[in-house]
């Protein structure tokens, strides 16, 4: 079988494996290499301290795989049917982010990209040797998605693709082999800036670069300890990381939904009822959130989160499950509870605050009690 051949039946096994898109790149390094290095210097990055430490694979994966020739990238639509946050959703009650409504993404796309690999060594001429990333390897993978024909890396930093949007799961298989390589996609954001302009916390700074401490998802998926207080109000509803500025592209007005049943949400998880998700335990987290990305800010992060939304709901109604949170045993929970309780009574809540000073011993809480005293008085 000839390069031509090989490569036209890699990609047809890709979409009868289930995959939406399918392109191929030649290894790079690229021009975006040193555009990311530019980024992580400006502390862009965060506590996301992980992406320092592979930088150097990432600048070029042949560091990693010095045999690599090619990189086959394959991509997912995980957009369903349900409203966006920006649409007729209640204000009132939780947004989790449309990527983490149903199963993780993960475990779906290194499934499928395990069988096209398994079927490039059955019909493969020469030796074939290959590694896989879903997400979690040194890998620029927006990069090899444009260059390898699947989309173009829009203001929001998101990989758009002209005919299903930016609701996109990607992954790669990066081989020894020698394949036919796809061109890159112009971009056509043109003079739109819709997402820039939409970003609540101005996280992105300027198109095309996003300063993550600023991102909503960041701050509740990655975040691991305080959100910054003078983010808080801006977080919204978001429990869960942030669709914002992928419900305001208007390459996603049309968008497909997807085939793959994985990805709708599970019971409850569309825009959920906030003091239900407050009275989640451990046990009860781990048993909600189980094969779900949510997982990953843990309990802790996501009732902070919860109670964060529940401080800018203005809702009374949910004092009591604020209350209740004062006495938790996670003093990230406690702190975010003293906030809360502050935004919705007010001054009211002094009396109750100035109580709890004298039994909290955490440094954290201590200061988060004796902001919210300075700000009642």
């Amino acid at each position: 079988m000839d390069t031509v051949a090989l490569t036209r039946s890699i990609k047809e096994k890709a979409l009868e494996i289930g995959f939406d898109l399918v392109g191929i790149s030649p290894v790079g390094p690229f021009p975006e290499s040193l555009f990311f290095k530019e980024w992580l210097s400006e502390g862009f990055n965060g506590e996301m301290k992980y992406m320092e430490r592979n930088s150097d694979r990432r600048e070029d994966v042949r560091r990693v795989f010095p045999e690599a020739r090619s990189v086959i990238s394959c991509g997912l639509n995980y957009n369903t049917e349900y409203p966006y946050s920006i649409n007729k959703v209640d204000k009132q009650r939780g947004w989790i982010s449309r990527y983490a409504w149903g199963d993780d993404y993960h475990e779906v796309i290194k499934d499928r990209l395990s069988k096209l690999l398994g079927f490039i060594r059955e019909v493969s001429p020469v030796e074939v040797k290959a590694l896989i990333y879903v997400d979690t390897g040194p890998v620029l993978e927006r990069v090899y998605g444009r260059y390898g024909g699947i989309g173009w890396i829009g203001k929001n930093t998101c990989l758009i693709n002209q005919k299903i949007g930016s609701w996109i799961f990607i992954g790669e298989i990066i081989t020894n082999l020698e394949l036919n390589y796809d061109s890159p996609v112009p971009d056509r954001c043109g003079t739109c800036k819709r997402c820039i302009d939409a970003c609540p916390t101005g996280a992105l700074v300027k198109p095309y670069v996003l300063d993550s401490r600023l991102c909503i998802s960041y701050l509740t998926i990655e975040l691991k300890g305080k959100i910054p207080v003078e983010l808080r109000e801006k977080v919204g509803n978001n429990v869960f990381g942030c669709d914002i500025c992928q419900d305001v592209c208007p390459w996603n007005r049309r968008a497909k939904s997807s085939r793959e049943t994985s990805f709708l949400p599970r019971e409850s998880l569309f825009n959920p009822e906030l003091s239900s998700l407050s009275e989640l335990t451990e046990e009860d987290f781990k048993k909600v959130f189980r094969k779900s990305p949510v997982k990953r800010a843990k309990r802790r992060g996501f009732i902070r989160n919860v109670l964060v939304a529940m401080g800018n709901s203005g809702n009374k109604r949910f004092i009591p499950h604020v209350k209740r949170l004062l006495k938790d045993a996670d003093p990230l929970v406690r702190a975010h509870a003293v906030w809360a309780l502050w935004k919705l009574e007010g001054k009211d809540a002094l009396e109750t605050i100035k109580g709890l000073l004298a039994k909290e011993h955490d440094p954290m809480v201590r200061e988060e009690i004796l902001n919210v005293m300075n700000q009642c008085l």
